[in-house]
């Protein structure tokens, strides 16, 4: 078990062990349907001393999140393939594949997949810690694809991101 202090951070050196060189190949890592997205969990606190978390994402044509800002957490992606318009405090950042996008921790954020085709993703958030996040929401992938449409309860999403220090500050974008 992770020792972790009263509001949740991992102290440095709380029983993380030393980590270990490690490849993963494409379709590797634990997989996560998670609010309607496949997510596949690349390197978590364990293997980064609690600095970062590296996940793939792909999210459906259209998919937006609610608005929400991180209390902890810096949140990056690097595009892969697809297009999506990120809104951070009310500035647009309209991001294709090649481009990387940082979204500061406390700052309010939110994005709206293009309409065209599914997003692929590298997600890294420092410190390390999304993962318990969409651990607690999602579930496990029963195969690596998009999970069907399905309703999100927002009860629950409020919950477990209270938890894990994420406010939601209102609902994702209008199309």
């Amino acid at each position: 078990m992770i020792e972790t202090t009263r509001d949740g951070t991992i102290p440095p050196g709380a029983g993380l062990g030393s980590a270990a060189p490690f490849l993963l190949r494409d379709g590797e890592g634990d997989a996560l349907w998670f609010l309607g997205n496949l997510v596949t969990v690349k390197a978590t606190g364990v293997d980064t001393h609690g600095g970062l978390t590296v996940a793939h994402f792909v999210n459906p044509a259209g998919f937006a999140p609610p608005l929400h800002r991180h209390q902890v957490e810096d949140e990056m992606f690097y595009i892969l393939s697809g297009t999506v318009d990120f809104d951070c405090d009310g500035r647009l950042l309209p991001a294709r594949p090649g481009d990387f996008v940082l979204l500061p921790k406390g700052v309010p954020h939110t994005f709206r997949v293009g309409a065209e085709q599914p997003l692929h993703a590298l997600q890294l958030t420092t410190p390390a810690g999304f993962e318990d996040f969409a651990a607690a929401v999602g579930t496990p992938a029963v195969e690596r694809r998009l999970p069907d449409p399905g309703p999100i309860d927002p009860a629950a999403l409020g919950h477990a991101a209270k938890l894990h220090r994420i406010e939601i500050l209102g609902p994702p974008p209008a199309h």
